[in-house]
């Protein structure tokens, strides 16, 4: 038996599983319509916390961040996932496991919601499946959530999910208007939240 660990590359990995009401699948060719029209319907709520979303893309800039989320979930360089409602196959966010160590297992879970499904419980519940996916498919030994100490919904959301707040990183960042920003810093850890 090798003890050497195996390049992510060659990790065979779902790429769609189910929560209650979400589908949350790998980002495929096509896409881009679907994500041009969520962000399109919320760029005034994501603009502030999102640095992607500092101006509206056209349909075909969403389809090219499609197709490179699509070859980066291949490599497993990063594992973007998208959230469609399993009755009307609405996309209704965006999530995903990024910033992440393989060798460590450690994953940070980002996440988004369309503005006419906010407030329902649709990001809660995906990051709760997503976090079951990452501990029960990719061995994760620590998940966590960082957001902009003044986005008090996506706090409520970590915290809603069970992830401690560990701290909050002064001056960590600069936000989109140019000022400086706090980050909270949420987690759970095996063999103490899982």
């Amino acid at each position: 038996m090798s003890t050497h660990p195996v390049p992510p590359i060659m990790m065979s990995l779902p790429e769609r599983f189910e929560s209650k009401r979400l589908l949350i699948r790998a980002p495929l060719w096509g896409d881009g319509a679907a994500v041009n029209q969520a962000v399109t319907e919320s760029i005034e709520e994501l603009r502030p916390w999102m640095p992607w979303a500092k101006s509206l893309p056209t349909l075909e800039e969403s389809e090219v961040n499609i197709r490179r989320s699509r070859l980066q979930f291949l490599e497993r360089t990063d594992l973007r996932l998208l959230l469609f409602h399993k009755e009307t196959g609405e996309l209704v966010g965006g999530s995903g496991l990024h910033r992440f160590d393989w060798h460590a297992r450690t994953f940070e879970i980002g996440y988004w919601v369309r503005t006419s499904y906010s407030r329902q419980g649709y990001i809660t519940e995906a990051v709760e499946a997503i976090t079951q996916y990452a501990i029960h498919e990719l061995a994760a030994n620590r998940v966590e959530i960082r957001c902009d100490a003044r986005n008090l919904q996506s706090a409520a959301v970590a915290e809603r999910s069970g992830f401690l707040l560990e701290g909050i990183l002064r001056n960590d960042t600069r936000g989109i208007d140019g000022s400086l920003r706090d980050t909270r810093v949420y987690s759970k850890v095996r063999g103490v939240e899982f």
